[in-house]
C-alpha cells in the first residue's frame, strides 16, 4: 500500500511540473491539452428526428381533365389530433386540393380520402385514381422505369375538392404521446378520432356549408362506413355520399356455406381472363357470362351446400360438374373440397400446369414460386408489383414537387399493431342512410380483385339493407380490373366518370328538402 502510495503521489507531481523536468533558470512549458476522445458512433443515440405537429406548405398548378385546364391549389401539412384535455396526442398528415377559379365554395363538394389496410396511407388513390397527378405505370397498371408522376386527365378534381387523409402511423402520419397510443388501432377508436380531426378540418378550411362526401378503398370502406354515421351522430356533420372501393364485409356476417358460396363468381371472371374456360364459355363476354354464374351461385350451389352430406349423389355429381365448368378447376378438385375451394388454392391451382400463381388482390398478375407444388403462393405479385412503384412516386412528389421539407420516412405501411373486433360498420352505414336522406352510397369492384371479390361485395350491399328500404340510393359499379380498378387505363376513366357522376346526382336541387 505504501509503495503504490508513492507512485501515486510521484505522478501527480510530475503532472503539475509539466513534461520538462523543472531545471534552475528553465521557464516550464504550459501542459499539453488533449482532446477528449469521443465515445464510439455505436454508442450515441441518434438524433430524433423532429415531428411538426402543426403545419403547412401551399403551392399551385393546374391539370387539363376532359380537355378543361383546372386551376388548383395544393396544401401539403399535418394537423394535430386532440385528446378530450386539448392537448395533441397525434399529427396527422394531408395532402388537400382546392380548384381555384371556384366563386361560391358554399356548393364546392368536398371530399375525404382514405385508403385501407388497415394501417396504409392514402398515396394509393392519391397516386393512382382522383388526384390532378399520376405515378408513372402502364395501360394496364404494370410499373415502368424511370418512376415519376404526370398529370391525370381523368381526377375528379374539376367537379369536387379532395383532402387525402394518412391515419396515424401512416405517411408522415406520427404518435405524438406513446401513452396514448390505445387511442388510434381499433375499429371503434379508429372511427372517433378520424371524426373528429375532419370536423375540425372542416372549421379550420371554413368548409362548413360544402356538400361533402367520403371515399375508402379495402378497409378505408370500413372506416367511412363507421365515419358516416360518426360524424353525424356525434359532430351533427352530415353526408351527401359515401364512395366504397372494394369493400369489405364491413360487419355483415357470412360464415359457412354462405361464405364458401359466394367466391365462385370470382372464379369465373379470373378463369375467363385467363383462357381456362371451356371454348363455348371462353367465346362470351363476361358482362354475358356472369350473371349466369351469380344465378348458379345463389339458387342452386348455396342452397346444395346448406344440405352437406345429404345431398344425393346424382345432383352433386351435377353440381360439382357445373362449378368445375365454371371455375376452370379440375371435377376431382371441386369434389375433395366439397364445394369450398379456399381461394389461396384457386391461386396456386387455376394456372399451376403453366407454373406460375395468380395475384390476390389483382389475379391478372402472375407469379412464379419456388415449386409448382403447394396450397398457396409464397407472394402476391400484384402487390409486389405495386410497391417499388409507388414509393419513389410519393416521395419524390412530396419532397420535391410540393416542397415539403421533413426527414421522416414516409410510411406506406405503417408499423402499429390493429384489432379489428367489434366491426359493425355496415350496420352503421345503414342507420346513417336511415337518418340521412340526402346519403347515397356509390360501390366500385374490380372483378379480378380476390381479397374483396365482387360477388361478397354485392352481398354486402344486399344484407347490409336486407329490406330494401335503401336501394334506389345505392349502386355498384364493376369493372375489369382488381383491387385498384384504377390501376387499368380505361378503368381509371371509367371509375373516375361514375364518381364524378355519382357526386352530381348526390346533390339535391336547389330548395329540394331532405325527406322521405
Amino acid at each position: 500500500m505504501a509503495r503504490l502510495t508513492l507512485v501515486a503521489s510521484l505522478a501527480s507531481l510530475l503532472a503539475l511540473c509539466g513534461p520538462a523536468a523543472a531545471r534552475d533558470g528553465d521557464t516550464p512549458e504550459p501542459p499539453k491539452r488533449e482532446a477528449p476522445t469521443p465515445p464510439p458512433a455505436k454508442d450515441t443515440p441518434p438524433e430524433p428526428v423532429k415531428v411538426v405537429a402543426d403545419a403547412k406548405t401551399t403551392t399551385e398548378a393546374t391539370v387539363t381533365i376532359n380537355g378543361v385546364v383546372i386551376p388548383y391549389r395544393v396544401t401539403v401539412g399535418t394537423q394535430p389530433v386532440w385528446a378530450s384535455d386539448n392537448k395533441p396526442v397525434a399529427t396527422i398528415f394531408y395532402t388537400f386540393y382546392e380548384r381555384t377559379d371556384v366563386a361560391d365554395r358554399a356548393t364546392r363538394p368536398l371530399v375525404f380520402s382514405f385508403n385501407g389496410g388497415p394501417g396504409s396511407a392514402s398515396v394509393w388513390m392519391h397516386l393512382a385514381y382522383t388526384g390532378p397527378r399520376l405515378l408513372k405505370i402502364d395501360d394496364e397498371g404494370y410499373p415502368v422505369q424511370p418512376y415519376g408522376i404526370q398529370e391525370n386527365p381523368h381526377s375528379i378534381l374539376d367537379v369536387a375538392d379532395i383532402v387525402y387523409v394518412d391515419p396515424v402511423d401512416t405517411g408522415f402520419s406520427r404518435v405524438l404521446d406513446h401513452d396514448r397510443r390505445g387511442m388510434f388501432f381499433g375499429v371503434r377508436e379508429d372511427i372517433e378520432y378520424l371524426a373528429k380531426w375532419i370536423s375540425a378540418f372542416v372549421t379550420r378550411h371554413d368548409r362548413w356549408l360544402s356538400p361533402k362526401f367520403l371515399i375508402g378503398e379495402s378497409y378505408g370502406t370500413t372506416r367511412v362506413s363507421g365515419l358516416a354515421a360518426q360524424l353525424q351522430n356525434e359532430h351533427w356533420l352530415f353526408l351527401n355520399g359515401v364512395v366504397l372501393v372494394s369493400p369489405t364485409e364491413l360487419g355483415v356476417k357470412r360464415e359457412g356455406v354462405v361464405d364458401s358460396a359466394l367466391s365462385l363468381p370470382y372464379y369465373a371472371a379470373t378463369a375467363w381472363y385467363h383462357k381456362k374456360l371451356a371454348p363455348e364459355l371462353q367465346a362470351r363476354d363476361l358482362d354475358d357470362l356472369l350473371p349466369d354464374v351469380e344465378r348458379f351461385t345463389v339458387e342452386r350451389l348455396l342452397p346444395a351446400m346448406a344440405r352437406g352430406g345429404s345431398l344425393d349423389p346424382k345432383t352433386r355429381d351435377e353440381l360439382i360438374a357445373t362449378y368445375a365448368r365454371y371455375s376452370g378447376l379440375a371435377p376431382e378438385v371441386v369434389r375433395e373440397y366439397a364445394f369450398a375451394v379456399p381461394a389461396s388454392f384457386f391461386w396456386k391451382e387455376l394456372l399451376r400446369d403453366e407454373g406460375l400463381t395468380i395475384g390476390r388482390l389483382d389475379s391478372r398478375y402472375r407469379g412464379v414460386d419456388r415449386q409448382d407444388s403447394g396450397t398457396r403462393p409464397e407472394f402476391d405479385p400484384a402487390l409486389a408489383s405495386w410497391n417499388h412503384a409507388f414509393a419513389p412516386a410519393i416521395n419524390h412528389y412530396l419532397r420535391e414537387v410540393l416542397g415539403y421539407k421533413t426527414d421522416l420516412e414516409y410510411w406506406i405501411f405503417g408499423p402499429a399493431s390493429w384489432s379489428l373486433e367489434g366491426d359493425t360498420t355496415g350496420e352503421a352505414l345503414r342507420s346513417a342512410m336511415g337518418s340521412n336522406p340526402y346519403l347515397h352510397v356509390l360501390v366500385q369492384s374490380g372483378y379480378y380483385d380476390g381479397a374483396t371479390d365482387y360477388f361478397n361485395a354485392k352481398y354486402t350491399m344486399w344484407n347490409m339493407d336486407p329490406a330494401g328500404r335503401f336501394q334506389d340510393r345505392m349502386t355498384w359499379k364493376g369493372y375489369r380490373s382488381g383491387h385498384m380498378m384504377y390501376l387499368r387505363q380505361e378503368d381509371l376513366k371509367k371509375s373516375n366518370d361514375d364518381i364524378r357522376a355519382f357526386i352530381a346526382d348526390s346533390l339535391p336541387k336547389p330548395g329540394e328538402p331532405a325527406k322521405r
